[in-house]
C-alpha cells in the first residue's frame, strides 16, 4: 500500500514536472521555430491590430515573409461538447506554407487551398478524429466573428509540431464581415506571423517592428513563436507558480505518508531491533538498514509512478483540447531521474528520525517492548 500510494503521488508529480518543463523549459526550437516571430498587440493578445501593419512589417530588413494570423474560435456541431473543440485559425494561403514549412502536404492540395476562398486544410490527427475526407464540407458557427462559415476540406497536412488544427482563409472571414455590414473587426488582425532570413535577424527584427509602432494608437509586442504560444497559458493566471505550489504540496504529502509508515514499522519491530543488537549489530548498521528499507520502498514507488506518468503524458499529448501546449509534456530521462531521486530523498528524510531513535534504543528496553 505504501508503494502504491507513493507511485500515484510520484505519477502526478512527474506529470506536473513534465508539463512545467514543456511549457517553461522547452528544448531548442526547431529550425523553423528559430526563424519565426509573432507580432501582437502590446496590451493583450486579445486586442486586434490594423491589417495594414502587414505591409509595413514586410519592409523591415531581415523579414523574409509575413502573414496575417487570426484565432477564429467558433464552434463545431454542439458547443457544449468539449470533444468538438480544436484550434481554428485564419491565415493567408499564399504565405502560410513559406512561413510554416513544417506543414507537409501534396502540392495539388496546397494549390487548392490557395485558389478556393472557402477552402480549409486540417491536420491528419484532426481528420482521423472526425473521419473527415478530402472534399467534405463542414460548418463552423462564429462567435468572435458572427455568422455561419461553410468550409470545404481541400487538404490534409502532416506536421511534426502539431497536426490537430484547422486553417482557413483570412480573406473569407473579412469578406463575410463586409457582407454583414459588421465593422467591429473588419480589416483587423489578431497577430502577424513572420519568418526571418537568419536566426541573427530575430532580435533585430523584433526591436525594429516594436519601435516602428511604439507611438501609434496600437503598439505592438514582437516575440518568438515559442514565447507567443506559451503566453496563451497566461489566461489561466500565474501557471508557473500554480504548478510549483502543487508540486510542493504533493512532495510534502508524500513526506508525511512515508514518515508515518516508517514510524509505525519501526515501532512494531522494536523487539527485532533489540535482538539484532544482541547479535552484534551496531547502531550504524541498524540505522542503515532502516534508512535503506525506506529508500528502497520509495524508489520502487517512484519508478512505478514514473512509468505510469510516461503513459499518461503520451495520452495528454494527443488530447484534442491541448492545442499543442502538451507537445513538450514528455517524461524525459532528466524528469524520470528527478522523480526517482526525489523519491529516494523523501524516503531518506522521512525515515531519518525514526531510524535514528530506533538505533539508539537500549537493548533491555527494546527486548521488554511488547508492541
Amino acid at each position: 500500500m505504501t508503494i502504491a500510494s507513493i507511485a500515484v503521488s510520484l505519477c502526478i508529480l512527474g506529470m506536473l514536472m513534465a508539463l512545467y518543463r514543456g511549457l517553461f523549459l522547452a528544448g531548442p526550437a526547431t529550425p523553423g521555430q528559430a526563424l519565426r516571430l509573432v507580432t501582437h498587440h502590446k496590451v493583450s493578445i486579445t486586442q486586434s491590430m490594423p491589417e495594414s501593419y502587414e505591409a509595413r512589417i514586410k519592409q523591415v530588413p531581415g523579414v523574409r515573409d509575413v502573414q496575417k494570423w487570426q484565432w477564429f474560435g467558433g464552434t463545431y456541431k454542439d458547443e457544449r461538447d468539449q470533444r468538438n473543440f480544436f484550434p481554428r485559425l485564419a491565415v493567408e494561403p499564399d504565405h502560410v506554407f513559406d512561413i510554416i514549412p513544417e506543414i507537409v502536404m501534396p502540392e495539388d492540395q496546397k494549390l487548392a487551398f490557395q485558389r478556393e476562398r472557402t477552402g480549409c486544410i486540417v491536420g491528419r490527427n484532426l481528420a482521423d478524429r472526425y473521419g473527415w475526407k478530402l472534399g467534405q464540407r463542414i460548418t463552423l458557427k462564429g462567435d468572435i466573428f458572427p455568422g455561419d462559415y461553410e468550409l470545404k476540406i481541400v487538404g490534409i497536412y502532416d506536421d511534426v509540431i502539431d497536426s490537430t488544427a484547422l486553417f482557413m482563409n483570412w480573406e473569407y472571414i473579412n469578406e463575410t464581415l463586409k457582407a454583414q455590414g459588421s465593422t467591429g473587426r473588419l480589416d483587423q488582425v489578431g497577430a502577424f506571423q513572420m519568418i526571418t532570413n537568419t536566426t541573427d535577424d530575430v532580435p533585430r527584427v523584433s526591436k525594429a517592428i516594436d519601435a516602428m509602432f511604439n507611438n501609434s494608437p496600437t503598439p505592438t509586442q514582437t516575440e518568438t513563436e515559442q514565447a507567443f504560444f506559451v503566453s496563451f497559458a497566461s489566461f489561466l493566471g500565474n501557471l508557473r507558480l500554480f504548478l510549483m505550489a502543487i508540486c510542493a504540496a504533493i512532495t510534502f504529502t508524500i513526506l508525511l505518508v512515508c514518515a508515518n509508515t516508517i514510524s509505525m514499522s519501526v515501532r512494531e519491530r522494536v523487539r527485532e531491533i533489540g535482538v539484532l543488537k544482541t547479535l552484534g549489530f551496531t547502531r550504524e548498521s541498524i540505522l542503515g538498514i532502516i534508512l535503506g528499507e525506506a529508500m528502497v520502498i520509495c524508489v520502487i514507488g517512484g519508478a512505478i509512478g514514473s512509468a505510469l506518468a510516461s503513459f499518461l503524458c503520451a495520452g495528454a499529448r494527443h488530447a484534442p483540447t491541448m492545442m499543442g501546449f502538451a507537445n513538450g509534456m514528455v517524461m524525459t530521462p532528466a524528469v524520470i531521474t528527478a522523480c526517482i531521486v526525489a523519491a529516494g530523498a523523501i524516503g531518506f528524510v522521512s525515515s531519518l528520525f525514526p531510524a535514528w531513535a530506533a538505533s539508539r534504543t537500549p537493548i533491555v528496553e527494546a527486548l521488554r517492548h511488547t508492541g
